[in-house]
């Protein structure tokens, strides 16, 4: 049954010729953004974009669909890259297991199984290493998944990522912005409160740092907001996308990011791109965008209209 499903969640290989290539779009580097304007998967068409903050670049991202449905995998790697590529590299290895063991099915439950595996697996690697790289143990990573599987769309999250939906408005021609992810950030009260329950025998688990909150006075993510959404509302987000053509929203969006970001630092976007990695972190994070466009037609027949599709983001580390 795993080798079945399989075959239907990748690719039959990524030497699947023309149709595999045409399907994943085109593929583009302008210093240190890396993008893909658009590609076909098998319930619409998807873009793709990363911007290279950090020396090495700490987020990862994967699309992966077939014939059983699509998987969508934004990690935000903190501390440095070990996390979020030892996620990108097994959490769908992980979901694929896990569905082969519910006959295929896919529910909230496959993709928990899927998160704990992960974990598990990057906690006994940590073990492992910690006699010659116990730097490892001081990595993480942020975790947004989302799955689309018949006409159901699932919705993971794990840190402070964030999914949102453009849902039409009737026949006005109008969009709504609607947040389907709920960030874990020590910045919320509610997630602050959920860390003092949780740990009532330590009163410094979360601390106020220089106006900010953070878990252990380390890290402002409580599980594991910056990039896009540090720079953009949802509506601002949702609206670029409506407003242009497809081909290139993700790229559209991480430039509105960095026009933004510069604005704030009271410098020109032609400036702001001339800056290299590292120095760069001083003005932004990295940031990954991924637009996925969903037929709802092709959704609702589950009808499979382009060929299988894996993909990951790819910058100079």
């Amino acid at each position: 049954m795993m080798n079945l499903l399989s075959l239907c969640w990748k690719p039959f290989g990524h030497g699947g010729g023309d149709a595999v290539s045409s399907a994943a779009g085109r593929e583009g580097k302008d210093g240190l953004l890396w993008f893909r304007d658009v590609g076909r998967y098998g319930s619409g068409e998807f873009s793709m974009a990363v911007v290279q903050a950090n020396q090495v670049l700490e987020d990862q991202s994967q699309i992966e669909s077939g014939p059983l449905g699509t998987f969508v995998g934004v990690y935000d790697g903190h501390g440095g890259p070990d996390a979020s590529r030892y996620v990108c590299d097994n959490l769908f290895r992980n979901f694929q297991a896990a569905s082969a063991e519910s006959q295929g099915v896919v529910t909230a439950e496959t993709i928990q199984t899927a998160f704990r595996r992960t974990e598990e697996g990057f906690t006994a690697l940590v073990s492992d290493l910690w006699s010659t790289r116990p730097q490892v143990a001081t990595t993480g990573t942020c975790c947004l998944v989302g799955v689309i599987f018949q006409q159901t769309l699932f919705v993971a999250n794990l840190g402070d990522s964030r999914v949102v939906l453009g849902k039409k408005v009737g026949n006005t021609g109008g969009v709504a912005a609607i947040q389907l992810s709920a960030e874990h950030n020590a910045n919320l009260e509610a997630v602050r409160q959920e860390l003092k329950e949780l740990h009532p025998d330590d009163p410094q688990i979360v601390v106020l740092k220089h106006g900010v909150w953070r878990v252990k006075g380390i890290i402002q993510v409580s599980r594991s907001i910056d990039g896009l959404w540090e720079h953009l509302s949802n509506e601002r987000a949702v609206d670029i996308v409506h407003s242009n053509p497809r081909v290139g929203s993700a790229k559209r969006l991480v430039k509105a990011a960095l026009q933004e970001a510069a604005r704030k630092r009271e410098m020109r976007y032609s400036d702001l791109r001339k800056i290299d990695k590292k120095v760069r972190r001083h003005f932004h994070d990295d940031i990954t965008v991924i637009v996925l466009f969903l037929n709802h037609d092709l959704i609702s027949r589950g009808t499979l209209l382009h060929p299988p599709l894996s993909i990951r983001s790819a910058l100079d580390h």
